[in-house]
């Protein structure tokens, strides 16, 4: 009896140490657990409090090439909110003195490279804040995007998308974009600004890049640009065969109609008239025939129609172009 009495004390004394051991583990463990947390967040408020390199850097750049200008509008747009931009983009460059002697080199500024471990723990754990600043989504820098609301992945895949030839034509091909919610369209929709394509400058690559032009109509309006001397109105585009009302509709809120030399119809020698796609040779002749033997208050259009050196047609459209007073 008294035998079976002491290994039941003997059991109880080995719990009680198994109890005491582990409970001293549980302890330990929380310990580091808590003492885990404490490094985790102390590390996650030091990276997130200090950067691991200055925010701007100035370069020397020996072409222009090197770090390309802002447009004027985007300059603009920085200089607005310079002050409160935490990472500025590229501004004005100025020449310098080149520490090696160059004359040509400028000095130019842009965002320095950070540590990519650092900028994954702020991207997580940094509290999300946005600012709403007009933008091209065309142009705007990965970096502007993330000050916009985007997250680094977010802005990365618009960039991604623009690299691979994407382009937003409207406000509404930005909100059509996976990365893009609704409700953060809604913010920046006002403050969307994307140019609009001027068919005086743009090249026979853009003109192709515009929906439903191609090839084809792209180099016709190129050379129509050309025989006039520069377009007047939208409206000519349609004097382009096959190129009807519909696809000038389809287009019509993507460009428009930017400066251009007026044409010298009271001036220009008859050779140089002969080449207007309204005029020809034997209205050339006619039109140097009548302002010789008119005086100035009679040269119209109206005038020459009324005379039959114009057809009607040719001068409804040459009173749509920009012309220079007789």
């Amino acid at each position: 009896m008294k035998m079976n009495t002491n290994e039941e004390d003997g059991d109880r004394r080995k719990v009680s140490a198994s109890f005491a051991t582990g409970a001293i583990a549980l302890a330990f463990l929380a310990i580091g657990y808590q003492t885990a947390l404490f490094i985790h967040r102390a590390a996650v408020t030091s990276i997130l409090e200090g950067r691991d390199n200055p925010d701007t850097v100035f370069v020397l750049a020996d072409s222009p090439e090197d770090y390309p200008l802002s447009s004027p509008d985007s300059q603009a747009d920085s200089r607005a909110y310079s002050k409160a931009d935490k990472y500025p983009s590229v501004s004005h460059a100025s020449p310098r003195s080149h520490p090696d002697g160059k004359s040509s080199a400028r000095i130019r500024r842009k965002d320095s490279e950070h540590d990519k471990v650092a900028e994954n723990v702020r991207e997580k754990f940094a509290e999300r804040s946005y600012e709403s600043f007009r933008f091209d989504p065309n142009t705007v820098s990965v970096r502007d995007l993330q000050r916009l609301g985007f997250t680094l992945r977010q802005a990365q895949s618009i960039d991604n998308y623009r690299s691979k030839g994407g382009r937003f034509r409207r406000k509404e091909d930005f909100a059509k974009s996976y990365v893009v919610e609704d409700s953060v369209y809604e913010r920046l929709a006002p403050f969307i600004d994307i140019p609009k394509l001027d068919i005086n400058a743009a090249d026979s690559a853009d003109f192709d890049a515009l929906p439903g032009i191609g090839p084809y109509f792209a180099s016709k309006m190129v050379s129509l640009r050309s025989a006039l001397g520069g377009y007047s109105c939208l409206e000519q585009l349609t004097d382009i065969r096959h190129f009807d009302s519909e696809k000038l509709e389809a287009i019509h809120d993507l460009v428009k109609v930017g400066p251009s030399r007026p044409f010298r119809l009271w001036q220009a020698p008859e050779d140089s008239l002969a080449l207007h796609p309204y005029i020809g040779k034997h209205a050339a002749r006619g039109i140097v025939v009548f302002r010789e033997n008119h005086p100035k208050s009679d040269l119209t259009i109206d005038a020459l129609a009324k005379a039959g050196v114009l057809s009607a047609d040719n001068a409804a459209k040459l009173s749509r172009c920009r012309l220079t007073t007789p």
